[in-house]
């Protein structure tokens, strides 16, 4: 079992996100977790791949469906189900409403059609990679690979525009949803030790105060 699971668990995103109005960086917040990661420079990429986060989608919390099923499950309304070989009650069709963008997204099950929903690692792996990732043993950056903390079911071309860019580099477009996203990402680097660049605190104190 890794040392980080469960640690966060106040709210959807692991901690209270406060408005600008909430000057202090009170306990449980996201200024607080944010207060409490170092900032250093982004370390070089080198010997970085996906493989080294475990399998694509593990089910890491050994409720017979893997994580990409699970988060489809919990992020999804209107949902229908199927049996497939990765998950028992698996999501063949549902409704998104992508927190990225802000449209209604219609999800079907199937070769041609499942790429329009894609679980998002809301802090990249390759970034985190590059903040300290590298340092962890393989069983906690499984961990945090699948952890529902870092992860949000959103539209496919957002994600894909994404790639592994981080606070300073990326934010969604429906900025009503972008506290809410820095506040997961401090979160979750808090939570694996991980570190953010300067730009990048700037950048996450900026939305947490929009």
């Amino acid at each position: 079992n890794s040392k980080y699971r469960g640690q966060l668990a106040t709210t959807r995103a692991g901690i209270v996100v406060l408005g600008a109005a909430d000057a202090d960086a009170a306990p449980g917040t996201a200024l607080a977790a944010l207060d409490e990661i170092p900032v250093k420079g982004r370390a070089p990429k080198t010997g970085y791949s996906r493989d080294e986060f475990g399998p694509r989608w593990a089910d890491a919390d050994h409720n017979g469906c893997d994580t990409r099923n699970d988060v489809l499950d919990r992020d999804l309304k209107d949902k229908t189900y199927v049996r497939t070989s990765a998950c028992p009650r698996a999501v063949a069709t549902g409704v998104l409403a992508d927190p990225y963008g802000g449209a209604t997204i219609r999800f079907e099950r199937g070769a041609k059609t499942s790429a329009k929903v894609q679980i998002d690692h809301v802090v990249a792996l390759s970034d985190a990679w590059q903040t300290g990732a590298q340092q962890l043993s393989t069983a906690d950056r499984m961990a945090l690979a699948n952890d529902p903390l870092n992860l949000l079911a959103v539209d496919g071309p957002a994600n894909n525009g994404k790639s592994d860019g981080d606070a300073a580099t990326w934010l969604p477009e429906q900025k009503s949803f972008r506290c809410e996203y820095v506040a997961r990402q401090a979160g979750v680097k808090r939570k694996y030790d991980l570190w953010v660049t300067r730009a990048e605190r700037a950048f996450i104190s900026a939305s947490i105060h929009e």
